[in-house]
């Protein structure tokens, strides 16, 4: 049949054809790889001629502050914008970074007083896991996570006392936290 037809029409049909299917490629490119061609590309622990990543290890959390107590704590810094979870032989057993609301802690030592499972927090958010442990100027200031995940700046002028963190941190924080006489250290 392409022996009846012009040149031109077989080489615009074929220039056609080859544009249609790299788009359709380049479109099954940009939504990854389809799934059951990825179930069937072998792991690298699979493959007996595994390289290791080339991607590079994650960055060293910072080491727990040294002027931060002993035993098992929750340590803040105002500075670094991170908590430590320090077990009783003075180990952190996770970190992770936090937003803080306007108004901060003190620099000390305290207790966690009171813990809330939910609520609604001043800016307006649904937040869970609430940890208070200090006041300062007529607010309580405490670890919370937002529900849905977020952390909104505080509004123009509105004073904030929320400690915020991510959901899994928030969960983390409330675990470790709950138990009697848990003590927060606040550093610089």
């Amino acid at each position: 049949m392409a022996a009846l037809l012009p040149s031109w029409v077989t080489v615009t049909g074929l220039t056609a054809g080859a544009t249609v299917a790299v788009v359709f490629l380049a479109v099954q490119a940009e939504q990854g790889p389809h799934p059951a061609a990825a179930a069937a590309r072998p792991s690298a622990s699979a493959s007996a001629g595994a390289h290791p990543s080339a991607s590079p290890a994650p960055a060293k959390a910072p080491d727990v502050p040294a002027a931060s107590g002993t035993g098992r704590r929750v340590v803040y810094s105002l500075g670094g914008k991170r908590v430590w979870l320090v077990d009783a032989s003075d180990k952190a057993t996770r970190t992770f970074t936090v937003w803080p609301g306007t108004v901060s802690p003190d620099p000390g030592t305290y207790t966690i007083s009171k813990t809330l499972a939910s609520t609604t927090g001043s800016d307006g958010v649904q937040i869970e896991h609430i940890l208070y442990f200090a006041a300062k100027s007529g607010l309580s200031i405490a670890f919370s996570n937002a529900v849905d995940g977020s952390s909104p700046p505080p509004a123009a002028g509105k004073q904030t006392s929320g400690i915020r963190m991510q959901k899994a941190d928030g969960t983390a924080l409330w675990t470790f936290g709950t138990e009697p006489n848990t003590k927060v250290t606040v550093v610089r």
